[in-house]
Parts: C-alpha cells; sequence; structure tokens
C-alpha cells in the first residue's frame, strides 16, 4: 500500500514538473473549485470599513496584455457585494467583478468566519 501511494505521489509530481505554470495554476483552481473557497474582502477609505465582497475564491494579480507577461499593479476578482456588511448575501446582493490598486487600496482578504 505504502509503495502504491509513494509511486503515485512520485507520478503526480513528475506530470506537474512538466506541466507549463498556467496549467499547473488550473489544477489548481480545479482543485479549488471542488474543495471550496470562501473568501471576505474588505476594502477602508482610512480607518473606516467602506466595502465589503464575500464569497470570493481568488484574487488575481492584473497581467500585461501584449508583449510581456508582467504584472500590473492591481488585483481583481468576483465576489457578491455584501451592502449591508453582515456577511451574507442577501435578496438583491450580486456577484460582481471589482478590481483595486496594490497602491492605494487599503484591504484586508479572509476566510468568512461565519460560514
Amino acid at each position: 500500500m505504502k509503495r502504491l501511494l509513494f509511486g503515485m505521489a512520485l507520478l503526480a509530481s513528475v506530470l506537474a514538473s512538466g506541466c507549463t505554470q498556467e496549467t499547473q495554476n488550473k489544477l489548481g483552481r480545479a482543485i479549488q473549485n471542488y474543495t471550496g473557497a470562501n473568501g471576505v474582502l474588505d476594502v477602508y477609505a482610512g480607518d473606516k470599513l467602506v466595502n465589503r465582497f464575500i464569497k470570493i475564491d481568488k484574487i488575481s494579480t492584473g497581467t500585461a496584455t501584449q508583449g510581456s507577461s508582467t504584472s500590473r499593479p492591481y488585483r481583481f476578482g468576483y465576489g457578491v457585494f455584501d451592502a449591508n456588511m453582515n456577511f451574507k448575501k442577501d435578496p438583491g446582493e450580486k456577484e460582481v467583478y471589482f478590481e483595486f490598486s496594490d497602491y492605494s487600496t487599503s484591504y484586508i482578504f479572509y476566510e468568512n468566519p461565519y460560514n
């Protein structure tokens, strides 16, 4: 049994090392989508909480679209805009696209402690 598990782990390792970074990321996302994620993004203006997004599974870094694959100074994702900031998706609260600057946005990303 130990040999079988070791062999499977070794095979997975070899296959993963032969994949491009993009393919490895897609595989990781598939696993994350299967296991689920429940992130919360709080956006602050100074010391005041101004926006909350819930049910986020990933925040991505923007990349250049032409020429090179360099990172851009912003992050983006999809989540439910929690208008009343109660950590729940209420009627009328929809999933939205969001992005924020790495330079000027104060934010905290964390797992939803209420779900």
